[in-house]
């Protein structure tokens, strides 16, 4: 019996040190997405001032896809649109 009562009293210490790991795992990935979507941002940023620098669209396109390697799901940075 004194080891439940033991138990019970610590449950809840136990309890907020979990929520606070999960808490800080979840900033964590959230600026992680943030660093990301940052990153996408950019390289679309620079894929327009390439296009506003006259030159051609391939070669913007080819920019943005190396750009975007290993950054996000595809080869557009997660998006595309119709030409």
């Amino acid at each position: 019996m004194k080891h439940l009562i033991s138990a019970l009293a610590l449950a809840p210490m136990l309890l907020v040190g979990a929520l606070a790991h999960a808490q800080a795992h979840n900033d964590k990935d959230t600026q992680e997405d943030i660093a990301r979507h940052r990153a996408m941002a950019a390289a679309h940023e620079a894929a327009a001032k390439c296009l506003e620098s006259g030159k051609s669209h391939d070669q913007c396109q080819k920019d943005l896809q190396a750009a975007c390697r290993n950054l996000a799901i595809g080869k557009y940075c997660g998006m595309k649109h119709a030409h």
